[in-house]
């Protein structure tokens, strides 16, 4: 078969990652609906109230809304289709190709989002705690808005190139041992995996995206509250813990991303062919784990948050 054949022939892929989680998929689905709940009624509570109290139009409020947001968005991507999939009982499920692409792109393109937007966090943080008579200026509502396009332009530009390429690939085989399409799954697919004719381009045209996006942006934020800490050491006690105070959710954030981003991208590196419940572990947590947290950690461990969320609930 010559790949302009068999890439017409191929039209739908298999997730087989169902298949995992077959034999216990009512407690799965339940879970997850759970879980999707939750993920909802917190990110909608949190971003109404700051968007709804003027004392939280601020730069970090507004960049903790756009997380959340882009949490919820990125929950969307999976959850339903997840939920819809374990409701159906079928062991393998087909999901045409375009679809699969699409999903690629939009979960890859969040998932960069979210470390952009952890950047510009501690960019904000910088600012207050290192440059605070230049705030204003520096982080204005025009500079804001120029600071939140790039954050989700960047990665969508980027990985939308990234998708293109590997929606153009000759694919030889049909089987994804996940709960959702990714990308790089996409590139293993093709004729020749990683070795065929335009997989290789497009994996360094990946490992660049990935650095522009997750590796840059990591550094950027250590680099950042590293001389927060610095300047901290400097100030009194007082202003200063209140200052790191501010900085240890987004700081949490960072970890969650990191750690669970790291382990899905050595586990499809490592991978070598078995071991497919280790793979739909790690997606799963990818995107479990963050979207849960996300509202946690901002709307328990941001004072004013958590102070206008109990004044919204009716909390003592």
């Amino acid at each position: 078969m010559t790949w302009n054949s068999s890439l017409a022939a191929v039209t739908s892929l298999t997730l087989d990652g169902v298949a995992q989680l077959s034999e216990h998929r009512w407690i799965f689905f339940f879970v997850f609906f759970a879980l999707y709940v939750f993920v909802l009624v917190s990110d909608v509570l949190v971003i109404y109230v700051i968007a709804s109290q003027r004392s939280l139009h601020r730069p970090m409020f507004v960049l903790v809304a756009a997380v959340l947001l882009n949490s919820l968005c990125g929950g969307a991507a999976v959850y339903p289709r997840l939920l819809a999939d374990l409701a159906s009982g079928l062991r393998h499920v087909t999901v045409p190709r375009p679809v699969c692409v699409t999903q690629a792109y939009v979960v890859s393109s969040l998932g960069s989002s979210s470390f952009m937007l952890l950047a510009a966090m501690s960019l904000d943080r910088y600012v207050s705690i290192c440059r605070p008579l230049r705030a204003a200026a520096l982080m204005s509502p025009a500079a804001l808005a120029a600071l939140l396009l790039l954050c989700f332009l960047l990665p969508a530009a980027l990985v939308g190139g990234a998708a293109l390429q590997a929606a153009s690939l000759p694919l030889c085989r049909t089987r994804l041992r996940r709960l959702y399409c990714d990308v790089y799954s996409l590139v293993t697919l093709s004729c020749g995996g990683g070795a065929a004719p335009g997989a290789l381009p497009l994996q360094v045209y990946g490992l660049l995206c990935s650095a522009a996006t997750m590796l840059a942006p990591v550094l950027f934020v250590l680099v950042t509250y590293g001389r927060i800490l610095v300047i901290c050491a400097r100030d009194s006690r007082t202003n200063s813990s209140k200052a790191l105070r501010t900085c240890v959710p987004h700081l949490l954030v960072l970890v969650n991303y990191s750690v669970t981003a790291g382990v899905e991208l050595l586990q499809r590196r490592l991978q070598a062919g078995g071991a497919p419940a280790a793979s739909v572990l790690s997606s799963l947590l990818v995107f479990i784990v963050p979207t849960v947290c996300n509202p946690l950690v901002y709307g328990l461990k941001v004072e004013q948050i958590l102070t206008e969320l109990k004044r919204l609930l009716r909390v003592s």
